[in-house]
């Protein structure tokens, strides 16, 4: 995923127009191919406590603001989650407001809201402190949010590294480039990419130091914006973060519980004849022994004919693989371990079992196996193919890394496609594997870590009869293809199996 951090003179008290020009940033970084954009803090009214201890009822914000709409649009339009700070109005009549950020996902509505813990004594006067710490999952990635003053306590980028949390975002009015600078030693401290928004042009404290900037976890500064307190234009910092993913091989993911809910397997081409099922074109077919590649939980069908029905007119989902069998899928990622051992002789079992799970699961956690993962993409209404950016199971070595969903250097027409497809299954409910822009689930596992449920809904399921009794035996040829493909049908690198 490629973050942007936003830097712009905000205009006084003009909450309407500061949410107009965050709407234009959202657009502008989403064309060059940012997943989520944060916002400096204060930025909705810009950094004046005078001016909003004055009107407190009128300069503080709830997230479904009607002036905040450009926001929750944009977000909306280009499927770019944003961090909007500003006066968050307080609980109860006569409640002092709080700096608020606000977090709105790629579809528009509030991931959460995290309020500032840590004030300054100037700013005591005017808000009340939070309470909660800032957490949120997005793309395979969990965030952390801090504001300005937090960041002088190091218990909050402590605790966020301790929470699971593997990018910091700070939404902060920094006078000084000091202050910027020790931005550094927290991201090397505790191992976590950093991204700042900062405030530019004279507040209350007087001139902002500008220099948002973006820290990789060695405390190596990979972008900066200007410094300096004038200036009416803005800029856009960006940093990617794609080694920050939860992949599946992450302890955190086998450590979710499974509460089997006994749903049961279904073949989508009786039980759904609206969806489209087959190959995709050229590639060779997908039947593989009795049809299990068809199978799926009731419940993730009836999110794919829910996802299909929100689909613009003229495109439709193509359905390619489903349920995969536990032994096909050991086979699978054994034989891609394999191709990376050979490939990478230096490399130790640790590092060959987490790279393999970007393309492959390990075996006791796959979603596949499960029942409640599907392998999917769009075409047009008659069928044809749709230009996603890749086929379907390009693995990250030979499509250069652009199987990722939010690849960075897609062609606009791919990284459309790939929003409306994201779109239509998670307004369904279902949650991408970030390293295939293919792969949905739902009820399983990663599911269950990546919208916070409490247990995963479907365990490992074995079909049982002949077919069962071919594949433990290695009876997987109509999988394998031409020796190089796997369950999906679709071609991949030689030895490295299919994702998984």
């Amino acid at each position: 995923m490629i973050i942007a951090a936003a830097q712009f003179p905000s205009v006084p008290g003009e909450i309407a127009a500061n949410a107009t020009r965050m709407a234009g940033l959202i657009a502008e970084a989403a064309e060059r191919g940012a997943g989520l954009v944060v916002f400096a803090e204060l930025a909705l009214t810009h950094y004046d406590l005078p001016l909003i201890a004055a009107d407190p009822t009128g300069l503080a914000v709830l997230p479904d603001d009607p002036r905040l709409a450009p926001i929750r649009e944009a977000c909306r339009a280009a499927g770019v989650a944003a961090v909007v700070n500003g006066p968050g109005r307080g609980a109860g009549d006569g409640a002092k407001p709080t700096i608020a950020s606000f977090v709105y996902g790629p579809d528009g509505s509030l991931l959460t809201r995290y309020d500032k813990r840590h004030l300054a004594e100037s700013e005591s006067a005017v808000f009340a402190p939070g309470t909660e710490h800032g957490r949120f999952t997005l793309g395979g990635i969990r965030f952390a949010l801090a504001t300005c003053f937090d960041n002088s306590f190091p218990e909050v980028p402590e605790r966020a590294a301790a929470d699971g949390c593997r990018v910091y975002l700070s939404s902060a009015f920094h006078s000084d480039g000091e202050r910027v600078a020790q931005y550094s030693e927290l991201a090397r401290t505790y191992g976590l990419h950093v991204l700042l928004a900062n405030g530019i042009g004279t507040g209350s404290p007087g001139p902002a130091a500008g220099l948002s900037g973006c820290w990789l976890p060695s405390g190596e500064r990979v972008g900066a914006a200007a410094e300096g307190p004038g200036g009416d234009g803005a800029e856009l910092v960006l940093s990617d973060v794609r080694d920050a993913i939860t992949l599946m091989a992450d302890p955190a993911v086998a450590a979710v519980p499974v509460r089997e809910c006994g749903e049961l397997l279904v073949d989508v081409r009786t039980a759904a004849p609206g969806l489209l099922v087959g190959d995709v074109e050229g590639e060779a077919p997908v039947e593989g022994e009795g049809g299990a590649f068809a199978q799926l939980r009731e419940g993730v069908v009836r999110r794919l004919l829910a996802a299909q029905e929100a689909l613009p007119d003229g495109l439709r989902l193509r359905f390619v693989e489903g349920y995969r069998p536990p032994a096909l899928q050991r086979h699978y990622f054994t034989r891609y371990g394999n191709g990376l051992r050979a490939a990478h002789p230096d490399w130790d079992d640790a590092r060959i079992q987490r790279a393999a799970s970007r393309f492959v699961s390990p075996p006791e956690i796959a979603p596949h196996s499960a029942g409640g993962a599907v392998d999917l993409t769009l075409v047009t209404a008659d069928g044809a193919e749709v230009d996603m950016g890749t086929p379907i199971d390009a693995s990250p070595e030979e499509s250069g890394g652009a199987c990722y969903t939010s690849a960075p250097g897609l062609t606009p027409t791919a990284r459309a496609n790939r929003r409306i497809l994201a779109a239509a299954l998670r307004g369904a409910g279902l949650v991408n594997y970030p390293t295939e822009w293919w792969h949905w689930s739902y009820g399983d596992r990663y599911w269950a870590l990546a919208t916070g449920a409490e247990h995963a809904l479907y365990g490992p399921r074995e079909l049982g009869g002949a077919a069962s009794a071919a594949w433990a035996e290695g009876g997987i040829s109509a999988y394998d293809g031409d020796g190089t493909g796997g369950g999906s049908g679709v071609k991949a690198t030689a030895d490295a199996g299919v994702e998984r």
